[in-house]
């Protein structure tokens, strides 16, 4: 019986530690995004990371921004803790820790900000990308990093942790979330010295780039098509969808305008990674059979996302 259960263990052990791992260099991308082309150019993207940018830069760099980023989390963990549970306190706990130790290793330790702009691409100083460039850049990495933090179930805290309340609770989009909880860090950071609307108009660049960056590394894989399927062999479509796609087939009644006849109408919900194999199937059985494909908004029950209060 203890053979059994010991390589069950050990796959526990590994997965949880894969998790961490993702998390952890998710969590890194997302840091070198802030380290290397954002704050060199004074670009602010908002959330619990923004502020303490703001409050970097304005500190005459006295203040680094992982120390700040460790007390402004410190406290929106409570809410955190409250409506997210014990699981959220340990990923929590971990993406504020590690965020902050990896600003901590990119600027007081390794000084990246300092490197000479030939190496470092963020600083749009002498031979330096322009800083809209820079936005972009910065809010691709920003999003890819979160979303394999999401995704992986941890999250850096900060605006992440209002965006996974309301998320738990009601069907919104993290990435609109975070958009909207970030526009007033973006805003705020107009106090920085020498900083105007151009830098504003920056980091919503950054912030609009992130979010669909975001959007996308977490609900892409889980995008969902509506198929209607005109052809005269319907049964044979519906069985080999039913069987090997595996998706419940409807069949719609319908009448033809033109030839005045009764036809039946193929109906059926996809993931993204089906629909390509569907319209193969389609192809292969009946080459004229005519087809309407359109993105869904959202699916939600069996085999698809959950409803959510």
């Amino acid at each position: 019986m203890f053979v059994n259960r010991l390589p069950q263990v050990k796959v526990s052990i590994w997965k949880t530690l894969r998790i961490y791992i993702s998390i952890a260099l998710g969590i890194s991308l997302y840091v070198l995004s802030w380290t290397v082309f954002l704050i060199p150019n004074h670009i602010v993207g908002g959330g619990v990371v923004g502020l303490a940018s703001v409050i970097y830069i304005v500190s005459g760099e006295m203040i680094p921004v992982g120390a700040s980023n460790l007390v402004i989390n410190a406290i929106l963990f409570c809410f955190g803790l409250y409506h997210l549970g014990k699981k959220f306190a340990i990923s929590n706990i971990f993406g504020i820790l590690i965020t902050s130790f990896w600003f901590m290793l990119f600027q007081e330790w390794l000084g990246i900000q300092n490197i000479p702009a030939i190496m470092q691409l963020g600083n749009a100083v002498k031979g330096g990308l322009d800083p809209a460039v820079c936005a972009i850049i910065g809010g691709l990495m920003s999003g890819i990093g979160i979303g394999i933090v999401l995704s992986n179930g941890g999250n850096s805290g900060g605006s992440d942790v209002v965006a996974l309340i309301l998320n738990k609770y009601y069907n919104v989009s993290l990435g609109s979330v975070i958009m909207a909880v970030d526009a007033a860090v973006i805003i705020s950071s107009i106090i920085i010295p020498g900083n105007s609307i151009t830098e504003i108009v920056y980091g919503f660049l950054v912030l609009f780039t992130y979010t669909f960056t975001l959007d996308y590394v977490i609900d892409g894989r889980k995008q969902t098509y509506k198929i209607l399927i005109f052809s005269k062999k319907n049964d044979e479509l519906a069985e080999i969808i039913g069987n090997k796609i595996k998706r419940g087939v409807t069949f719609l009644n319908g009448t033809g305008w033109y030839s005045k006849n009764d036809v039946k109408i193929l109906m059926v919900v996809v993931h993204r990674t089906e629909k390509v194999q569907l319209m193969h199937f389609v192809k292969s059985i009946d080459p004229e059979a005519f087809m309407t494909v359109e993105k869904t908004e959202g699916v939600f029950g069996k085999n698809f996302d959950a409803i959510k209060k």
